[in-house]
C-alpha cells in the first residue's frame, strides 16, 4: 500500500474527513500511516478553506489497534536509539501535533481504539464514540509502556488510579466508560458517529476561527501549568484577538441583534 493510500482525505465544505485506511489490519498505525497523517496536518494547517478536522478509521471493526507491531519490533530489535527515534519519538510527536494543532480536531471512534488508536483519542480536541467502540491500554501485555503520550494524558483526563488502573491491567473498557473517564464527549449509535462528528465541526465553525485557534491555544498550554502562569497564557490569547477584525465583527453583531459573519481576519 502506498503511503498517500494509508489515510484518505475528503473534504465537505470547511471539514477535512481523514480516515486511517489499513482495515486489513485493524488500521495499525504504521510509520508510513504515522508520517502521511503529519503531511495532512501541514496542509490542513495552511489551507484557509478547512476549518475543522474530523479523523475515523475505515471499515466496521476498528478505529485504530494501535501501532504496527511488526514494524517497530524491528525497531526495537535494531537497538535502542533507533528504537526510540523511530517508534516513540514518531508516535509523541503526532499526538502532540493533534494537540496543539490550531484548527478543532474531531476524532470518531467507530471501533477498537487499543493503544496509539487510544493515544490519537486522548490527544484530539474532541472524541465522539460509536456504541461499538472499545478501548485499552494493552502495552504491558507486550512488555512496553505506552509511548504515543499514554502515560501522562490519560492520567490527567481520567485521574491518576484510574489512569494507572487502566495502564497496569491492560484491561479493555467501554465507550460508556471511555465517556464517565473523559476521554470522549459523547457515545452514540454506530450510524450517527460520523454525522454526530460533523455536526460538532459545523456548531463550532458557526463561530470565529480565530478564537477557536486562541481557546485550544490557551488550554492545551495552559493545563500542565501552575494557575497563575495559565492566566498569563489566557491574556496572552486574548490579547492576540483584540487587533482582529473577527472580535470586531462579534461585538457589531451582538450590539447590532444580527448574525456575525466572521472572516478569519
Amino acid at each position: 500500500m502506498q503511503a498517500e493510500t494509508t489515510i484518505l482525505f475528503e473534504q465537505r465544505e470547511s471539514i477535512a474527513l481523514l480516515t486511517l485506511n489499513r482495515p486489513e489490519k485493524l488500521n495499525a498505525l504504521n510509520y508510513a500511516t504515522n508520517d502521511r497523517l503529519m503531511v495532512l496536518l501541514d496542509q490542513i494547517e495552511a489551507d484557509s478553506t478547512i476549518g475543522a478536522v474530523i479523523l475515523t478509521g475505515a471499515g466496521e471493526r476498528a478505529f485504530s489497534a494501535g501501532g504496527d507491531i511488526h514494524e517497530f519490533t524491528k525497531s526495537i530489535r535494531s537497538g535502542v536509539e533507533e528504537a526510540v527515534r523511530d517508534f516513540c519519538r514518531r508516535g509523541q510527536a503526532m499526538t502532540s501535533r493533534l494537540e496543539a494543532f490550531p484548527k478543532p480536531v474531531i476524532v470518531a471512534v467507530n471501533g477498537i481504539a487499543f493503544g496509539g488508536g487510544c493515544e490519537i483519542t486522548e490527544a484530539a480536541h474532541l472524541a465522539v464514540a460509536s456504541e461499538q467502540a472499545l478501548f485499552a491500554k494493552p502495552e504491558i501485555s507486550i512488555g512496553i509502556p505506552p509511548t504515543f503520550g499514554g502515560t501522562q494524558r490519560l492520567p490527567r483526563l481520567a485521574g491518576r488510579k484510574r489512569a494507572l488502573e487502566l495502564l497496569l491491567t491492560g484491561d479493555p473498557f467501554s465507550p460508556d466508560q471511555a465517556l464517565a473517564l473523559g476521554l470522549v464527549n459523547k457515545v452514540v449509535p454506530h450510524e450517527a458517529l460520523l454525522p454526530t462528528a460533523f455536526d460538532l465541526a459545523n456548531r463550532i465553525l458557526h463561530h470565529s476561527p480565530l478564537a477557536a485557534s486562541r481557546i485550544i491555544a490557551a488550554v492545551t498550554r495552559g493545563l500542565n501549568t501552575a494557575i497563575d502562569e495559565g492566566l498569563l497564557i489566557e491574556r496572552e490569547q486574548f490579547a492576540r484577538m483584540c487587533t482582529t477584525k473577527d472580535v470586531l465583527e462579534g461585538l457589531d453583531a451582538w450590539i447590532e441583534r444580527r448574525t456575525p459573519h466572521y472572516a478569519g481576519e
